[in-house]
């Protein structure tokens, strides 16, 4: 089995996209926010959504499963505040929900949080048990930055977070740590954000000891770890320097790397560099880098045929696509045994 641990719902019908344009104009113009009974998406216009988009290229690249969450660049939860991140949150939710759904054998839910800048991440919490507890969700989504660029939240490894790692403890649960759009001019949001976002989120974690306060924590550091897997020696030195632990003691029982990493050297770093016991296969499709490589023929983000042509073993290549998120998500591990796979 292939399972794609990093999709998003970048497809969503329309109605979605106009619905939120109205209620981010209700922000100043009351008369302009949105009900959000006025937001009406028949399992038709979903069914088309992911037909024709998601599950046309899981088809032919040969991905059987997906973990899928709301569109990244769409969480957004710098705007507004937190009644509108929470009303947001809880819309796109449910729509993965309801993918899964229509699609039982192809989806399986991560949700994302309404997060709200300076606001306390416990308020996070109901929307996070509702999605584990009725929609089966299997992993979180956390921006360690909601305020889109500017990095105004305390590290991921202060207590301001310890509320949400106490609920994935509890629920056994991992998170990605993703990032949403940047408002940043300095920051271009895929290119630049989300990759710094991702080696921010490493170097957090590496000069703490977070996860001595949680041993069986775990998160998703995504875009093959931004910079970490090519600065890996750095990264050993500094932790050498702040007399840490080795790495594989100090972070790897805890930190994971996916493979959405856009070229065949790229991917040949990551699976030489990293252990493969930390790599878990993924495409981000249909996101960021949607076209072809002109070098190869090949869409950028058909991330299998880097996995196809590395040299790595078999059982290395079962456990980056199928193995490992089993390990990492156990609840998707569970949602699979009952399904007899």
């Amino acid at each position: 089995m292939v399972i794609d641990i990093h999709g998003h719902y970048t497809t969503a019908p329309k109605a979605l996209e106009t619905w939120r344009a109205r209620q981010i104009a209700g922000i100043n113009d009351p008369s302009q926010m949105q009900k959000v009974s006025e937001l009406k998406i028949g399992d038709d216009e979903l069914r088309e959504s992911i037909e024709s988009n998601q599950l046309r290229l899981m088809n032919e690249r040969g991905l059987d499963l997906t973990i899928f969450s709301p569109r990244a660049s769409f969480m957004a939860h710098h705007i507004g505040d937190l009644q509108v991140s929470s009303t947001w949150a809880a819309i796109c939710n449910e729509l993965c929900y309801r993918v899964s759904q229509l699609f039982p054998d192809h989806f399986i839910p991560a949700a994302m949080l309404p997060q709200s800048p300076g606001v306390n991440v416990a308020t996070c919490i109901p929307e996070l048990m509702k999605c584990v507890e009725q929609y089966g969700n299997v992993a979180i989504n956390l921006n360690p930055d909601p305020s889109g660029g500017h990095w105004t939240s305390p590290p991921l490894s202060d207590r301001y977070w310890y509320r949400i790692y106490e609920k994935m403890v509890e629920y056994d649960i991992p998170a990605m740590i993703h990032v949403s759009t940047s408002c940043n001019a300095c920051f271009h949001t895929t290119g630049a954000h989300y990759l710094n976002a991702d080696t921010t989120a490493f170097m957090q974690c590496l000069t703490s000891d977070l996860f001595r306060d949680f041993p069986t924590l775990r998160f998703v550091i995504p875009h093959g770890g931004g910079a970490v897997p090519y600065h890996w020696g750095r990264f050993r030195g500094l932790a050498q320097e702040l007399k840490k632990p080795l790495l594989t003691e100090h972070l790897l029982n805890n930190v994971f790397f996916d493979t959405c990493v856009y070229h065949q050297p790229g991917i040949d770093l990551l699976t030489r560099v990293i252990p493969v016991d930390n790599i878990l296969f993924a495409s981000e499709m249909i996101g960021a880098v949607r076209g072809i490589d002109p070098e190869t023929g090949n869409y950028f983000d058909d991330t299998k045929r880097y996995i196809e042509a590395a040299h790595i073993s078999a059982d290395e290549r079962y456990k980056i696509y199928e193995g490992n998120a089993r390990r990492v998500y156990p609840r998707l591990d569970a949602a699979l045994k009952t399904k007899g796979h």
